[in-house]
């Protein structure tokens, strides 16, 4: 069935997908009407939200399970995604699920992806409340357009709506654009979050955050008079934390409790990770996919002092917004003092051809400015390579997989991988060279 479901007309597919989600609620008992399930979902932000959301009910006693596109977690219990999905397909969502409630869980956090709503993996889940980070452009070709793209996302908001749960939680992101959008449900209390004070009719409560300070020890900002002090770098992170502290205050946690668990996350694996492995120079892995998050993420490195910034980036295939690719290329010319593209997930594209689209839009500038540029087939080889480069002092900066258990290659095959491992293979082999 798997390799023939492409060929399906649409309606047959979309009924398959449906009646896979009703069967494995079924089969596994209803989880999560024995639990209050918080979705998150959004273009940026999703696993680091959901991560902090954790770690303030964790401080506030409870026992809880999340599934991201980073990691999964079962009460104490933690690995890393290596499932190569953001939302888990229907049987394995709905049986995780179960495994929560068996091992005590009363909270349940699920990074929930429009490709997940458009194939029915919400459907059996019944929601306590739906988190909006942010919308930007992505996956463009997967859904035919933009708007498309935002119904897919707001289908998880009108789910919630359907709900048994009798008190249900709308939280947004009140300094995005489209954040009006995702207010029009009845029958939910909503609350937002912002970097700026608002009165906004449209909700119960806003959380903002004033008095924001980010540099290389973390980020710090105040919300209704309680500082907040965390190691994560970025002050994007600020946005992720605000959404964490108002999904908390929905659920009765105090600005107390949330300020204690936030100052203890030191690290979203793959998220604007350090690799420290004794060298005299900077490396950064982080997974800013898209032009977004990317530039997201040079605006924080503008604030920080290093000699010369060396970027590693690809561009994912399979159809994955092959629009971004050029754009991708132009904005690392543009930045980094010297650009190495290689190949990130090719799935069945030919990587040559991906990596060609990103040279294109890197191309012209590298021309006008003379910079330091390599197109590396090789993952390895590229990483290896900006390793070899770097000298004291230099910020070698590894984008596109962050903590990412495989590379994706054609036929459903992967490759196992994981760019902060091979940064310390690649390390150690330096070492013993010189």
């Amino acid at each position: 069935m798997t390799a023939g479901r492409k060929y399906l007309p649409k309606v047959v597919l979309t009924f398959y997908h449906w009646l896979l989600a009703k069967i494995a609620a079924f089969f596994y008992g209803y989880p999560s009407h024995q639990l209050k399930v918080i979705g998150v979902t959004g273009t940026n932000g999703k696993s680091t939200t959901c991560n902090l959301i954790a770690a303030i009910l964790s401080e506030a006693g409870y026992l809880v399970g999340m599934t991201t596109t980073v990691n999964f977690k079962i009460g104490n219990q933690e690995w890393l995604n290596n499932k190569k999905m953001t939302m888990l397909g229907r049987f394995q969502l709905q049986k995780m699920l179960r495994q929560m409630v068996d091992a005590g869980c009363q909270f349940a956090i699920i990074e929930s992806s429009s490709q997940g709503a458009i194939q029915y993996r919400h459907l059996g889940i019944d929601f306590d409340a739906m988190v909006f980070t942010n919308l930007t452009p992505e996956h463009i070709e997967a859904h035919g357009s933009f708007d498309n793209y935002k119904t897919a996302k707001l289908k998880l908001f009108k789910h919630l709506t359907k709900s048994s749960k009798k008190k249900k939680f709308v939280i947004v992101n009140l300094d995005d654009e489209h954040y009006f959008d995702f207010l029009q449900f009845s029958g939910v209390d909503k609350a937002g979050f912002s970097l700026q004070a608002k009165n906004n009719l449209e909700v119960f409560k806003v959380i903002y955050a004033d008095q924001l300070a980010s540099n290389l020890q973390g980020i710090k900002f105040v919300v209704k008079g309680q500082l907040f002090s965390s190691p994560l770098l970025g002050k994007f992170n600020i946005n992720n934390c605000l959404a964490a502290i108002t999904t908390a205050d929905a659920f009765g946690i105090s600005l107390e409790v949330a300020a204690k668990a936030l100052s203890k996350v030191a690290l979203i694996p793959g998220r604007m990770e350090f690799i420290r492995a004794g060298q005299r120079f900077n490396i950064l892995v982080d997974y800013a996919p898209e032009p977004y998050s990317l530039r997201q993420l040079y605006t924080t490195l503008d604030d920080w002092q290093f000699d010369h910034l060396i970027h590693v980036l690809g561009s994912a295939g399979g159809g994955r917004d092959q629009a971004r690719r050029p754009i991708l290329g132009q904005m690392a010319a543009t930045k980094a003092d010297t650009i190495i593209v290689t190949n990130e997930d090719p799935y069945d594209e030919d990587p040559q051809f991906i990596i060609d689209q990103i040279v294109a839009g890197a191309q012209p500038i590298i021309r006008l400015t003379g910079k330091k540029f390599w197109s590396i087939l090789d993952r390895r080889e590229a990483i290896k390579k900006a390793l070899v480069l770097a000298t004291d002092n230099d910020l070698v900066l590894i984008t596109g997989k962050g903590s990412e258990q495989a590379i994706c290659l054609a036929n459903g095959k992967m490759q196992p991988w994981d760019d902060r491992i091979v940064v310390r293979e690649e390390l150690e082999k330096l070492v013993k060279v010189n």
